[in-house]
């Protein structure tokens, strides 16, 4: 298996965002409540990650369960009252069956303008899929959502490792505009899958609010803002000349906590008073990339 370890180099392409900004902001909401292996849905095991470290072996883990419960039953609802005090929009990056579990989240979240993109199945790793099962697992992705949603989702991101035939798959499938597996750059790039060009734009683990969970550095709130606005800060000045792309990772588990949601209110409250900051769903800036580099969208995403 190949590696680009050079990029762009010193070189990087003018990504000329709307409106001249110095910088695009993508954030992405993690929508995984009721997707996480769960005896209690009828999984073969418990997920055992989440606030502490520990998997519940052969029964239901009611602990966990409601952990990640705290996400869709409050969480969801802090995070989209900042994103509508700042006219803020973002993709939400959802596991299909946490969508069909839940489908008045997905209208909700469809209602208020944001991208609903697809995170799998299950919240899982597909590094170890064989490829007829993968296959089936996009293709049931893509049909749940859409029946939750009333959308097709254009965007893919794997949790943790995709497979060698996933980026392919996703564009056999022939609705997907752009994945988001990738964490090597601060711009997308368009990589040619099957004899067509497919967007990948970069995603990022420390802009990320998973640093909370255990062994990860954040603590505080204004860890995570901080953190947040040192990177805007350094990215924004970069785009005066060169501008870039940053990823904010978001889990309604995580930040929608009382104890953290000001560590968000702060990174938009920042990017508001910058300026010059173009905050953007993903498949906004896949559409732009593509039409940057002369490549209409020719997919049927209805």
């Amino acid at each position: 298996m190949s590696r680009d370890l050079r990029g762009y180099g010193g070189n990087p392409p003018h990504p000329h965002w709307p409106g001249d900004a110095r910088l695009a902001v993508s954030f992405v909401v993690n929508v995984e409540e009721g997707a996480e292996l769960s005896v209690s849905l009828g999984d073969e095991r418990n997920e055992a990650v989440y606030e502490i470290v520990e998997e519940v072996v052969g029964v239901p883990d009611p602990a966990k369960d409601t952990h990640f419960d705290y996400g869709t039953r409050a969480g969801y609802w802090r995070i989209m009252e900042l994103f509508d005090r700042y006219g803020a929009k973002a993709q939400m990056n959802c596991c299909a069956r946490a969508l069909t579990l839940s489908p008045w989240l997905a209208q909700d979240m469809a209602w208020r303008g944001h991208e609903i993109a697809c995170h799998s199945y299950r919240w899982e790793r597909h590094a170890n899929m064989d490829e007829d099962h993968e296959r089936a697992v996009i293709a049931r992705c893509v049909d749940e959502i859409r029946a939750a949603a009333g959308v097709r989702p254009v965007g893919w991101h794997t949790r943790s490792a995709a497979s060698p035939n996933t980026r392919r798959l996703l564009v056999e499938e022939g609705g997907f505009l752009y994945d988001s597996d990738h964490y090597g750059d601060d711009l997308p790039m368009i990589l040619t899958v099957e004899d067509r060009p497919h967007v990948v734009l970069p995603y990022a683990f420390d802009t990320n609010d998973m640093r909370f969970q255990r062994g990860g550095g954040f603590h505080f709130a204004e860890d995570f803002a901080r953190y947040c606005c040192d990177a805007i800060d350094w990215l924004w000045e970069e785009g005066r000349t060169a501008p870039k792309m940053l990823s904010i990772g978001l889990h309604l588990r995580i930040i929608g906590r009382p104890g953290r949601i000001a560590g968000l209110a702060r990174v938009l409250e920042h990017i508001a008073a910058k300026g010059g900051i173009w905050i953007a769903r993903r498949d906004e800036i896949a559409r732009h990339w593509r039409a940057l580099n002369g490549l209409p969208e020719t997919f049927d995403t209805a």
